[in-house]
C-alpha cells in the first residue's frame, strides 16, 4: 500500500505500557489496581492524602494520547519494534475516518471520530476486560477500537495472511462497526437480538458481514485514489478468509458447526468484502440497513 510514514493522530490512545490494563495514570505515574487500593487504604488509616504526597494530586486520571506517552524502560525495545505498525495503523485510522466523513456527510449523517486504543496483553474497556487472544474489537459503549499489535504477527504466522493491506482490512472492519453505531444499525441489531435470542448468532453474522462490506467500501476508495499496490486486495481477501468461523473452528476443534457461527464463513467474509466494490450501501433510513445483508 502506498502511504507516507510519520503521521500522527489525536485519535490514537497508546496504552501499551499499562501492563495489562486496569490501572490509572496520574501525572505520568501508572499504578495498577492493587497499588491504588493500598494507597487508598493508607490514606484512610492515617487520615492523609497519600496520592498528593506521591505527587499525584487528587484529580482524575488522564488518558495518554499518541505523542505524550511516557517511555517505559521495560517495553522500550518492543515499542521501537512496533513503531512501523503504529505509524501504519495511524495512517489507516486517519484515512478511514476521512473516507467515512465524506460518505456519511453526503447522506446527511454527521461523522463522529472513533478512538484507536493500542494495548498489550489485556485491557479494561467500557465493554469489559478483554485479552489479546480476543483479537481486535470495537466497543460501541465508548466508540473505541482496541488492538494489540501482536495480533498482526498472529495474522501472518498462524493464519497465513501477511501484508500491510491484510492489517488494514482488520482495522477497516472494526471501523465498519463504528459506522454501524453512528447510523443506528448497531442499536437495531442489539434490539433484535434481545427480542429474539434464538436469532442472536444469525444477526451477529449479518452485522459482521456488513462490517466486512464496509471495509471493502474503504478499500475501493483507496483504489480510486491509486493507493493500492498489486496484490493488496488479494492480501485483504486472504485475511478475511483467514478469520472465517469455519476455518477458526476447524483449527481449534477439527470440525465445523455453522449453527454457532458469529462472524460468517471464510467464503462469506471474502464475498462481502468484495461487495464493497461499491455495494452494501442501500437507500432507506440511515442509508445502510441490516436487511442489506443476506446469508
Amino acid at each position: 500500500m502506498r502511504w507516507t510514514p510519520g503521521g500522527s493522530s489525536d485519535d490514537v490512545e497508546d496504552r501499551r505500557d499499562e501492563g495489562g490494563g486496569g490501572g490509572m495514570q496520574f501525572g505520568g505515574i501508572h499504578l495498577g489496581i492493587a497499588g491504588l487500593l493500598i494507597i487508598f487504604v493508607l490514606s484512610l488509616v492515617f487520615h492523609r492524602n497519600f496520592f498528593a504526597l506521591l505527587g499525584m494530586g487528587g484529580g482524575a486520571p488522564s488518558a495518554v494520547t499518541q505523542g505524550d506517552r511516557p517511555a517505559s524502560g521495560a517495553n522500550r525495545q518492543l515499542d521501537e519494534a512496533e513503531k512501523p505498525e503504529v505509524q501504519f495503523v495511524t495512517f489507516v485510522l486517519n484515512d478511514t475516518q476521512t473516507t467515512w466523513t465524506k460518505i456519511l456527510s453526503s447522506e446527511g449523517v454527521q461523522y463522529r471520530h472513533a478512538k484507536l486504543v493500542l494495548f498489550r496483553n489485556s485491557i479494561d474497556s467500557a465493554c469489559g476486560m478483554a485479552q489479546s487472544a480476543t483479537g481486535p474489537f470495537y466497543c460501541p459503549e465508548d466508540e473505541k477500537v482496541y488492538i494489540d499489535l501482536g495480533f498482526f504477527n498472529e495474522l501472518k504466522r498462524r493464519f497465513g495472511a501477511p501484508g500491510e493491506f491484510a492489517q488494514a482490512y482488520v482495522l477497516a472492519h472494526e471501523m465498519g462497526h463504528h459506522v454501524q453505531k453512528l447510523v443506528g444499525i448497531e442499536a437495531k441489531a442489539r434490539a433484535a437480538q434481545e427480542r429474539d435470542p434464538r436469532s442472536a448468532k444469525a444477526i451477529s453474522v449479518r452485522v459482521e458481514l456488513q462490517a466486512d462490506c464496509f471495509a471493502g467500501v474503504w478499500a475501493h476508495a483507496t483504489e480510486q485514489r491509486h493507493l493500492l499496490d498489486p496484490g493488496d486486495i488479494e492480501s485483504a481477501l486472504k485475511a478475511a478468509a483467514a478469520v472465517g468461523d469455519d476455518r477458526l473452528q476447524r483449527m481449534s476443534t477439527g470440525h465445523v458447526n455453522p449453527e454457532t457461527f458469529t462472524h460468517g464463513s471464510s467464503a462469506q467474509r471474502d464475498e462481502w468484502f468484495q461487495k464493497g466494490y461499491p455495494g452494501c450501501l442501500t437507500e432507506g433510513e440511515g442509508s445502510m440497513k441490516i436487511s442489506s445483508i443476506h446469508r
